[in-house]
């Protein structure tokens, strides 16, 4: 059966990702979510994020991304004639997934750098402070680093801000944990936490800026070593600054430090690949725990 350009037009108009990837069996993880960015989750390891607004999607782990086309192909294989016939029971399906999602507040949002500076750092005492060193067993001298470099904030209800920087040194947007819930700062970009040496030798790469501090921690910010968080994705962004920051000095080392399980090993390969792609060394560095909290918290060495 022929599909003309009217036939596709509609289909892309009418047929959301996020009613594609129901169909196929997956499910949302409304935890860590938001409006902008649905995260959806099928098994161990395999992650898809659906964004504006239902009409394109990416794998953090890997450079797979597109539109709903290109996730019907992803999804069960098959040319693109496969996907518009597949396609074509789903157009006008309504969203089985609840809607009540966090999204962007009402009002205008003042600029990332302003949202920034208007927050303080965590100081001994602080709900945060002790989120960060009660609950994650972070030392105050960790702290102390992070936050001479200007690097954390103490946002709402205990959480930690951790800050992400562009390539220029700008700021990006910034992770943010807290006992509860994790996100990301409405408006920014992800692309590394980063903290210790200015011309790294070896760079270690993490999931989330709480593993990059443990980390480390564990290894007493080991000489020439920067600790790097992706913040849970790995997206163009984030993707050409672990390449500047591999190639920036001469016989560095990227190190895949992710967690100890399934998309921890996927999340390894696509580093490996981003390191070979620039020429440079890669390893693979596993906590000996679900992840470098994990590791700091149970008392274990590497």
């Amino acid at each position: 059966m022929r599909t003309d350009d009217a036939e596709i037009a509609a289909l892309r108009a009418r047929v959301d990702c996020r009613a594609v990837l129901e169909h196929a069996g997956w499910r949302m993880d409304i935890r860590e979510s938001t409006r902008r960015a649905v995260k959806y989750r099928c098994g161990a390891g395999r992650i898809v994020i659906v964004t504006h607004g239902g009409q394109g999607w990416f794998d953090p782990l890997s450079p797979a991304k597109g539109d709903v086309f290109a996730l019907a192909q992803y999804l069960w294989g098959g040319s693109f004639r496969d996907a518009c016939l597949a396609l074509r029971s789903l157009a006008g399906v309504a969203l089985a997934a609840p809607a009540a999602l966090p999204g962007r507040p009402t009002g205008a949002l003042l600029p990332l750098a302003q949202r920034w500076q208007c927050r303080r750092p965590p100081r001994p005492g602080s709900p945060c402070w002790r989120y960060l060193t009660e609950v994650r067993s972070l030392p105050d001298a960790t702290l102390g680093r992070a936050i001479a470099a200007d690097l954390l904030r103490e946002g709402p209800a205990a959480s930690l801000w951790a800050l992400h920087r562009d390539g220029a040194g700008g700021i990006a947007g910034w992770e943010m944990r807290g006992p509860h819930w994790r996100g990301f700062a409405t408006g920014g970009s992800k692309t590394l936490f980063a903290i210790g040496a200015v011309a790294p030798a070896r760079v270690a790469i993490t999931e989330a800026a709480i593993d990059a501090l443990s980390l480390a921690t564990l290894e007493d910010f080991a000489p020439g070593s920067l600790y790097a968080s992706t913040g849970g994705g790995i997206g163009p962004a984030t993707e050409r600054l672990i390449a500047t920051l591999a190639t920036a000095t001469t016989g560095a080392e990227i190190v895949a430090a992710t967690d100890a399980d399934t998309a921890g090993d996927r999340y390894a390969v696509r580093i490996a690949d981003i390191a070979a792609a620039s020429g440079v060394r890669c390893s693979r560095l596993r906590p000996v725990r679900g992840d470098w909290n994990d590791t700091l918290r149970n008392g274990n060495a590497r």
